[in-house]
């Protein structure tokens, strides 16, 4: 299937105004697939009159408006936030997790990125723990089961303590605040060769296991996330795709904090069992 136009000036969704700057003929093969039990299939759409100020995502809205106005169906894909915080856009591009560009995600992704005259190959998440709904959209449904595995903290219920009430060391805290940077977007599981979560959940351990408040159900925590990873994802073997494919560049080193508490979570709780039963 083509799609041309060009004599359409790519229009800003966001603003309402014209890009300016230098324009981009490109040649898209996207995936297109029906829904989670349909084949899939490459589709060819000719992307005249693209700005190099766009962003990927406002590239794919462009796109899909010349569909709808072609009575086409429009590419399915997923975005919420277009700032980088959601971790909603989620697309393979040109087979690298977001895009070429490091610490990015699809929606920062800029098409300046690219030459004109590319075709640029446009795939959703690879995974068998992210089935496609639509399209470019996966269900990352896995990743609330490991989050709400996690449980909870034990907090004081009252008013605000006081900012300096817990002594807590700069170094401890800014890692938790680089752990806590996970937007839970899936990048880690695209880009690595056995689809391994590792990255995500260590991030999501290690943000609530380094502080002061999180200590109390530490161990139980991790060992609960882990187990209910493993029902999903595969085993990690120290690619380190997961590292260069985040859009946040969170450090694989929580993968080892983890598997450390892990091993301390399999003594510890069996020790607890053994007293309480």
């Amino acid at each position: 299937m083509t799609v041309t136009d060009p004599e359409q000036q790519a229009p800003s969704l966001s603003t309402g105004e014209k890009h300016h700057g230098k324009m981009l003929h490109l040649t898209l093969q996207v995936w297109r697939q029906d829904g989670p039990h349909s084949g899939g299939r490459f589709e060819t759409y000719d992307a005249p009159g693209i700005s190099e100020d766009m962003s990927f995502l406002e590239m794919l809205d462009v796109v899909n408006e010349r569909l709808a106005e072609g009575d086409a169906e429009p590419i399915t894909f997923d975005h919420d936030c277009r700032e980088g915080i959601c971790g909603t856009c989620s697309l393979m591009i040109n087979g690298q997790a977001h895009g070429p560009q490091r610490g990015t995600a699809t929606c920062q992704l800029h098409m300046r990125q690219f030459a004109d005259g590319d075709t640029i190959v446009v795939e959703p998440w690879r995974a068998t723990a992210f089935p496609v709904i639509r399209d470019l959209m996966v269900d990352r449904g896995a990743f609330d089961r490991i989050v709400e595995a996690g449980g909870y903290i034990t907090v004081a219920a009252g008013s605000a303590p006081d900012a300096n009430l817990i002594p807590i060391p700069r170094p401890v805290a800014e890692a938790s605040m680089d752990a806590a940077a996970c937007i839970s977007c899936g990048a880690c599981v695209a880009a690595c060769p056995n689809s391994a979560a590792q990255l995500f959940t260590s991030a999501k351990i290690a943000h609530l296991n380094l502080l002061p408040q999180g200590q109390a159900e530490r161990y139980q925590r991790t060992e609960a996330m882990v187990d209910t990873m493993e029902q999903y994802f595969g085993s990690c073997t120290n690619h380190g795709e997961c590292e260069l494919a985040c859009p946040k560049e969170i450090s694989i080193d929580f993968i080892a904090t983890m598997n450390k508490d892990y091993l301390r979570a399999k003594l510890k709780n069996r020790r607890y069992l053994s007293r309480t039963t």
